[in-house]
């Protein structure tokens, strides 16, 4: 028996960060889909404009502010999402923060923000919506990597860290969640047109649109397995690039990003930072 998939009819949709970029985009896909999207996002971070956009849709949004780093505060999201919508049947754990870091500008601060975020932000949502999901016997969650998680690129030392946290604790945690009956899925994609990738002070390449990747997640949720990642055409020659030399595949990197080209650039960024 195949382990459960969610689906609009069974409960309610629960996504963090859904006020910008993906998370926004997949929450209107998944309305559309009929689902009811509980969407968290930080209480100066309103989505009536979301709302808005969704009437008249199968689905609808509601909107369960809170920050992702507040422990009790999620744990009283999570309560408050099923007692005015339902039961949450799929979570999406998509809210995440970027930093950029470089070995002439390390500092703790951009770490331990970045895990405060993208590792205990999931964790505070994970552990109490896990529960429920154990006691129904039934449930369906999704963490949002990224293709930083496979080895460093220039400036994602805090970020790349965190999300190869993300990939190996879905990973551990599988084994238990499948004889839950909780589907496992990471979706690891490249790089996406959103105000977190606006930031970067490098190239990247196979740019993809935010409603595409949007449309592959919530393909993924109706269809996929454990990891999706996309766009292949990047995400791919990645995991093989993974299996080259160090040497080799920081040569690649380097040519890829056009580091070489632009360190001093960056270095001029980050002045004002």
């Amino acid at each position: 028996m195949s382990t459960y998939r969610a689906s609009p009819e069974d409960g309610v949709a629960w996504i963090t960060g859904g006020s910008t970029g993906i998370g926004r985009s997949v929450a209107r896909m998944l309305a559309s889909e009929g689902y009811t999207v509980a969407v968290t996002v930080r209480p100066d971070d309103p989505i009536d404009s979301l709302i808005d956009e969704t009437k008249g849709m199968k689905g609808r949004v509601l909107s369960f502010p809170s920050d992702v780093t507040d422990e009790a505060g999620m744990a009283a999201v999570v309560a408050a999402i099923e007692a005015k919508a339902g039961a949450i049947v799929l979570a999406i754990f998509n809210a995440g923060t970027y930093t950029s870091v470089t070995g002439t500008n390390l500092g703790i601060g951009a770490f331990r923000q970045s895990f405060e975020v993208n590792v205990f932000g999931v964790l505070n949502g994970l552990v109490p919506v896990i529960e429920r999901m154990r006691n129904r016997g039934r449930g369906h969650v999704v963490f949002m990597g990224s293709i930083s998680s496979y080895f460093g690129w220039p400036t994602t030392a805090a970020y790349g860290a965190t999300k190869a946290a993300v990939n190996v604790m879905a990973e551990a945690l599988k084994f238990d969640f499948d004889k839950m009956n909780v589907r496992t899925q990471v979706m690891n994609p490249g790089f996406i047109n959103t105000p977190l990738t606006e930031q970067s002070p490098f190239s990247m390449p196979a740019m993809m649109e935010v409603d595409a990747a949007a449309a592959r997640i919530c393909k993924s949720i109706r269809k996929g397995g454990f990891e999706a990642t996309f766009p292949r055409r990047l995400t791919w020659g990645m995991k093989l690039l993974f299996l080259l030399p160090r040497p080799l595949r920081e040569k690649a990197l380097r040519i890829a990003t056009r580091w070489q080209a632009e360190p001093m650039i960056y270095l001029r960024r980050s002045s004002f930072d």
